[in-house]
């Protein structure tokens, strides 16, 4: 019993001191535990205060946030400063990093922070220095300004410094030559300007440097050439001039080369050819010269050649073809002649080539579509003769966009990749039909604009299923549309035929999913089909300078997506009805037989001209159409004819001009607030100019000439800030004319014929503006009766002269006949005074 009992004391004595040890040890741990990660991650205090005051300088900008590209990837921008605060550990900050060990900050990633404010060297912010471990510095992709401060050189243990994507101005200082660590330097995307510190050249770990989209000028700096470990050297987008320094040809580490965009002269530097890594370089949009260095030839690992744009000459650089692992080579828009090599075909990973606007003659080879990568040929504006015949090739081809400068073969229509096909600025007659029957089923743009094709639009093109942009125009093609294009009623997007011969009437029903129709400048006739109602997604009709016999298309106004109507240069007649045009913002009407009054509240429903729409993305500078293609026309502004190669979706326009329209001016085209051109001369409008008018303050251009307005010019009209042009001529008007600076700048000829107008600028330059203009019938009797008179005068003073010199001839011969007896010769010499 007693064994027992000490036994089971024994038993429960060790559990309790099991437990009770249990407990301590957790107890203990947690303490230990709390006081290492204390001592591990406590950051030092005097660098969380210059953080913090850091923090203070830069105001915070939620609403300008953007997004960033941040090591390939696309984010959104975020405060990390927010995350800042006093009671906290600075280690654990948003885009602070810490050294496990010493605890100093080592790095300060604060891109894409929506930070904004201006760097100031006397600032707090000098402060920064007190972070002497630090070797990563990112403010990339904000909105600060200011200069690059001098004490920059002071971060020793620097590494990476970006500070791209923001407003800095000013020259780099010269102590970032001091930042002797330095691997990588981006100062890309600002306003810097100057030219580069030779003491760059002391960097001797810079792995990447890119100054690109900066205003950097001069020459660059040969001290660059000593960068032996660069990899990446980004100048493009500057202002930089001379010649590329040879001593580029010394970075023999280097894989990427761009230098576009800039100001450089001379030949490109054979030295390049040392550069065994390079795997991209681009010249483009510079003024060299000469040829292609053959040293190019050992360029083995290049993939990407881009020297467009510039002035090199010479035949194809046959150095090129040893570079087995091209892809992309973009040669246009030099002066290269010769012929294209028939062995291009070595280039067997090519996807790209490029070469129009040259001087390359010759047949187009068969073995450039041999090549099995590739996708785009652009060889326009050259002077490739001869019919191209397809190659013999083992697979199918990738080819999907070819632009050319010869015949336009048959085979091109069997391509099966075939997606995009630009034919056009050359001299092309007209098309040749595949023997084939099975034509591309994914050629979706057809562009063949500016040649000579002639003849009837060929039948072939409506066997193109899948065709969404034909563009055809400026060619001689004659004869109607033809009917059997209502095959692509279904996927015809875009159809611009204008400027050519073609006759007859619009198609109805053929064309339901067109959003651009453009047929100006033919021979049409007719009305303008009532299926166009069904037109759903139309944007832009344009029937201009054709001989359309109709009355104004006020139906249209159920297309909501309409926003260019040009019906200028018909037979279009009777009143202009009222229509609500919500989505209008160009509509041209002139040099119709329009004729009737415009209601006074005519205007009322065209909102695009009353109120500026935003897109999507924040931004106003997008253009009407889509893709490939974009919409252009042509339009009277300030007083001339303006090509809009591209229509702006913020543009606005209206144009009556030329027509019979009467009555009083709509006092609702006061609304049209967003209106930048106005054209309503040339009609037989009267009384005043509507006060109304002082409310486009968007307005550019206005023109009422030839019309019977009267009354007063509003003088509100001075205040207009934009209004550069205007022509009030030949109206009845009277009264000041507004003082405003835009008035004062205007010729004699915006206000003559208005006899009742007066002002200081008038009285000054403007003396003969009060003439009437009369009729050419009128103005032909008068010219003929002052003729008349000029005649009478000259007779009469014919006479006079005949009287007056013979009595005079009578007096001398009288009284001073010595004068006639001597010499003549004698005074021969001597100059008569008067």
């Amino acid at each position: 019993h007693k064994i027992r009992t000490i036994g089971s004391w024994s038993t429960m004595s060790i559990s309790h001191m099991t437990l009770s040890f249990l407990f301590l040890f957790i107890f203990k741990f947690q303490d230990v535990t709390a006081f290492a990660t204390t001592a591990r991650h406590l950051c030092r205090p005097e660098q969380r205060n210059v953080l913090l005051e850091f923090k203070k300088v830069f105001e915070i900008r939620r609403s300008s946030s953007k997004l960033c590209n941040i090591n390939g990837r696309i984010v959104g921008s975020y405060p990390k400063t927010e995350s800042w605060g006093n009671n906290s550990d600075c280690c654990y900050w948003g885009g602070v990093t810490c050294d496990a060990k010493s605890k100093d900050v080592i790095k300060l990633d604060l891109s894409c922070s929506c930070l904004h404010g201006r760097f100031h060297s006397n600032t707090s912010l000098v402060r920064l220095q007190n972070l002497p471990s630090l070797k990563t510095l990112d403010l990339s992709n904000n909105y600060l300004y200011g200069q690059i401060p001098l004490w920059i050189g002071n971060f020793s243990h620097l590494t990476f410094l970006d500070l791209s994507s923001n407003h800095f101005a000013g020259q780099i200082p010269f102590s970032v030559g001091v930042l002797s660590q330095l691997t990588s330097l981006s100062l890309s995307d600002n306003q810097f300007s100057g030219h580069i510190p030779s003491s760059l050249g002391n960097l001797s770990h810079l792995t990447s440097l890119d100054f690109s989209s900066n205003q950097f000028s001069g020459q660059i700096p040969s001290s660059l050439g000593k960068l032996s470990h660069l990899t990446y050297l980004q100048l493009f987008d500057n202002q930089f001039s001379d010649q590329i320094p040879s001593s580029v040809g010394n970075l023999s580490h280097l894989t990427s080369l761009h230098f576009s965009h800039n100001q450089f002269s001379g030949q490109i530097p054979s030295s390049i050819g040392k550069l065994s890594r390079l795997t991209s370089l681009d010249c483009c949009e510079n003024s060299l010269v000469g040829q292609i260095p053959s040293s190019f030839s050992l360029l083995n690992q290049l993939t990407n050649l881009v020297v467009n744009s510039n002035k090199l000459s010479g035949n194809f650089p046959i150095a090129l073809l040893n570079l087995t692992k091209l892809s992309y080579v973009s040669l246009s828009n030099n002066r290269f002649t010769g012929t294209l090599p028939p062995n291009i075909t070595s280039l067997s990973n090519l996807e790209f080539i490029s070469a129009y606007d040259n001087a390359f003659g010759g047949p187009l080879p068969s073995s450039l579509f041999n090549l099995p990568a590739l996708t785009s040929i652009y060889l326009t504006n050259n002077q490739l003769e001869g019919s191209l015949k397809f190659g013999n090739i083992s697979s199918p081809s990738k080819l999907r966009v070819l632009s050319l400068g010869s015949q336009v073969p048959g085979w091109l229509w069997m391509l099966p990749n075939l997606g995009y096909l630009d034919l056009s600025n050359n001299t092309f007659i007209g098309f040749e039909r595949s023997t084939n029957r099975k034509l591309s089923s994914v050629l979706g743009h057809l562009f063949g604009s500016n040649n000579n094709f002639s003849g009837e639009v060929p039948s072939l093109i409506c066997e193109l299923h899948s065709l969404r942009t034909l563009d055809l125009s400026n060619n001689n093609l004659s004869g109607p549309i033809p009917l059997c294009m209502g095959n692509l009623k279904s996927t015809l997007s875009v159809l611009n035929v204008r400027q050519n011969r073609l006759s007859g009437c619009l198609l109805g029903n053929a064309f339901e999913s067109l959003r651009s129709f453009d047929v100006g400048h033919n021979q049409l006739v007719g009305k303008l089909p009532r299926s166009l109602v069904h037109f759903s997604a139309l944007e832009v009709l344009n029937v201009e300078s054709n001989m359309i016999n109709d009355t104004f298309p006020f139906w249209l106004n159920s297309l909501q997506a309409l926003k260019v109507l040009v019906l200028r240069s018909n037979a279009f007649h009777g009143p202009v009805h009222r229509a609500a045009f919500l989505k209008l913002q160009i509509i041209d009407i002139s040099h119709n037989h329009f004729s009737g009054m415009l209601p006074s509240d005519y205007f009322v429903n065209w909102r695009k001209m009353s109120s500026r729409e935003t897109n999507e993305d924040g931004s106003n500078l997008n253009y009407i159409g889509e893709g490939y293609y974009h919409d252009s026309m042509i339009l009277m502004n300030k007083g001339i004819k303006m090509e809009l190669v591209r229509i702006l979706e913020i543009y606005t326009a209206l144009d009556f001009s030329g027509n019979r329209l009467e009555g009083e001016i709509p006092k609702s085209i006061g609304l049209l607030k967003e209106l930048h051109v106005l054209n309503l001369s040339n009609n037989a409008f009267t009384g005043h100019i509507p006060s109304s008018m002082e409310n486009l303050t968007a307005l550019e251009s206005l023109d009422v000439s030839q019309n019977n307005i009267s009354g007063e010019i509003p003088q509100e009209l001075g205040n207009l800030s934009y209004l550069a042009y205007m022509n009030f001529s030949h109206n009845q008007l009277v009264g000041l004319v507004p003082g405003g600076t835009q008035f004062r700048r205007q010729a004699c000829s915006s206000f003559k014929d208005n006899s009742g107008l007066f002002g200081p600028a008038l009285d000054e330059d403007c003396s003969d503006i009060h003439t009437p203009l009369s009729p050419p019938y009128e103005r032909l009797e008068v010219e003929e009766e002052k003729e008349e008179e000029e005649d009478v005068f000259c007779w009469i003073a014919a006479a006079i002269g005949f009287v007056l010199g013979l009595v005079i001839g009578c007096i001398l011969v009288c009284y001073k006949t010595e004068w006639f007896t001597t010499p003549f010769g004698r005074n021969s010499r001597s100059t008569p005074t008067r």
